[in-house]
């Protein structure tokens, strides 16, 4: 639901302030004469470009999006996607904590993961004491 919702209130944004914002902008480029020149216009036609991709990205995702209730799933104890899960990093002896969530819902400093990411990947499956070595991007 949270991440429905965070798609939802950056659609609104997008199409009731950014949309209208650079839709002002172009308009008041337009008016400062010609065009190839304007370096203000070619940026806010840029900015339009991202905002009506991004619409459109949103659009695409809301429509198709299945909204999981993790708290009806049975893991039978294993990590399963929208687990919150506790690790000890045994090389510098720190707890972290992380709940697997949607793509769109990651938030690595919020503790948020993707199912994707390759620390979720090596958990998924696992139980409550397991030990897990994964390779990550950054090494």
């Amino acid at each position: 639901m949270r991440g429905q919702e965070l798609l939802q209130d950056e659609l609104q944004k997008l199409k009731k302030a950014d949309r209208p914002n650079v839709i002002r902008a172009i308009a008041e480029a337009r008016a400062h004469g010609d065009l190839k020149e304007n370096a203000e216009y070619h940026a806010a036609k840029d900015q339009q470009g991202f905002i009506e991709a991004r619409i459109k990205d949103l659009e695409g995702k809301l429509s198709n999006l299945q909204v999981i209730d993790v708290t009806a799933i049975d893991a039978k104890g294993k990590i399963v996607f929208g687990s919150t899960v506790r690790l000890l990093d045994a090389e510098i002896d720190k707890e972290i904590t992380y709940r697997i969530v949607g793509e769109d819902e990651a938030d690595i400093k919020g503790g948020l993961i993707s199912y994707t990411s390759p620390i979720a990947r090596a958990l998924i499956g696992k139980t409550g004491g397991d030990e897990i070595v994964f390779s990550a991007p950054g090494g």
